[in-house]
């Protein structure tokens, strides 16, 4: 079967690496891909965007593509489901209606309040002078969020009202976020730990994926303005068992349950972003309609099942029948950024590095996947302002660490930066528990290192 996966990105990588592993695959084609997807085996890069939706379908219908995996947001949120369906093609995501849940913030806190989720307090503002009226009464931090799609960046913390007043004046006045700011979303801010949960659903039936741990802010001790994500780790260690059937019990099932009521049945990749405080009980701090990035990367690294065959029954409402297979040891990905990330970026520079053998690794426990890259003059050049992450899999968080960081060390280009402390919580958490084990040095998982997540009926 033919494989079509669209998005540029590191997501878009790791997915399209991940389903060419699949034994039913012939072909998997990356619209538009990086010059990390165009130098895959069996992977072939489009010169189509993402955002071309009705490009992508005729390319679809053309070429008899089996099955499409929306990797970015923008397609979904404008409606590539149903332009697919009107062709008769399978395309994994969520309709346009149901996307919501990620194209509007406050659509989705309205959802959440309507259904008893637990989500933070909020208020909403489309006039510039309402919101500062509401600052005097503000308990401090608060979150400030545009209501559309910002790449990730329609995010702020402001510590006071001076920094909450900017925020509200750049969204509503200066329209920094163009139409995505014109209706703002004032959140409390939330104390604890962030998750992300993400999970394929198939409009009743919900098979978890494993779970991750992002890092938003830019730089070390989660300090700075926040980005797309500077690395990120599989599985979080705060996710057991226990809180594991709590997401489950008071997030993913009533999502999935509330949505079908109100008539959006949701399919596709479902990705909640989680802060779980002292209390135990994890809070919704947004929805994405997709995978997050850079959480596919390790994800996918440990992935062990048949991504293809997950996808295809998710599109064919047959998820009740699959069980996904994980890898037991952890993942780290060490996002590497541009010059200016996560403003104005410096592009063009050659990517040293890339042909040495330690980094041509691409087994089970190491791999660079690709995001901001491109090809000029037979050379990979930074693109865009996450250039690549460099991830490694090995018996802890610790060990996979050192081995993302050594893999990093090998990359070079002018400007080239990322933090040094990704996976700083479990590696604390860790070394609290237990003495730190060397990495695995087979790249063969032994049977003993596999453990399943089962699809749940809601």
């Amino acid at each position: 079967m033919k494989v079509l996966v669209v998005g540029g990105g590191g997501r878009e990588h790791a997915l399209a690496w991940k389903a060419a592993q699949s034994e039913r695959v012939e072909r998997v084609y990356v619209a538009p891909g990086n010059a990390g997807t165009a130098r895959e085996p069996r992977l072939e890069n489009v010169a189509i965007q993402s955002t071309d939706i009705h490009a992508l379908a005729r390319f679809a219908a053309r070429r008899r593509i089996d099955l499409t995996i929306i990797g970015a947001e923008a397609p979904l949120v404008m409606g590539v489901v149903e332009v697919f369906a009107e062709r008769g093609l399978r395309c994994l995501g969520p309709t346009r209606a149901a996307a919501q849940l990620e194209g509007s913030k406050i659509f989705a806190k309205d959802f959440l309040t309507r259904h008893a989720i637990p989500t933070a307090p909020y208020r909403t503002f489309t006039e510039l002078d309402a919101a500062l009226s509401a600052l005097s009464a503000a308990e401090y931090p608060l979150v400030i969020k545009a209501d559309g799609l910002a790449a990730g960046k329609g995010v702020l913390i402001a510590e006071n009202r001076r920094q909450a007043a900017a925020a509200l004046t750049d969204m509503l006045a200066r329209k920094r976020y163009g139409a995505a700011g014109s209706r703002v979303l004032v959140e409390q801010f939330v104390r604890g730990e962030e998750v992300s949960f993400i999970a394929l659903v198939d409009g009743k039936t919900i098979l978890p994926m494993a779970s991750s741990q992002d890092h938003k802010a830019a730089y070390d001790g989660d300090r700075g303005p926040n980005t797309g994500g500077m690395g990120a780790y599989s599985p979080a260690p705060i996710v057991n068992e226990a809180m594991h059937a709590q997401i489950m019990q008071r997030v993913m099932r009533p999502t999935v349950q509330g949505m079908a009521a109100e008539g959006m049945p949701y399919s596709g990749f479902l990705y909640a972003g989680l802060m779980i405080g002292d209390d135990g009980i994890p809070q919704v701090l947004e929805f994405n309609c997709r995978c997050g990035d850079p959480e596919t990367q390790p994800i996918m690294l440990r992935l062990r099942s048949d991504l293809v065959a997950h996808c295809m029954a998710a599109v064919e409402g047959n998820l009740v029948s699959q069980r996904a297979h994980w890898d037991v040891r952890c993942a780290l990905g060490v996002v590497m950024a541009a010059d200016g990330y996560p403003g104005e970026c410096r592009v063009g520079d050659w990517i040293h590095g890339l042909a040495d053998s330690a980094v041509q690794q691409d087994d089970a426990a190491h791999k660079i996947f690709h995001a901001g890259t491109g090809i000029q003059d037979g050379k990979i050049v930074v693109s865009g302002g996450r250039v690549v992450c460099a991830t490694a899999c090995a018996d802890n968080v610790h060990a996979a660490q050192q081995a993302a960081y050594q893999l990093a060390k090998q990359l070079s280009w002018q400007g080239c930066w990322y933090r040094a402390d990704i996976g700083h919580r479990a590696i604390k958490r860790e070394l609290a528990e237990q003495p730190v084990a060397a990495p695995l040095s087979s790249a063969r998982v032994p049977a003993s290192k596999v453990r399943f997540t089962d699809s749940l009926c809601c």
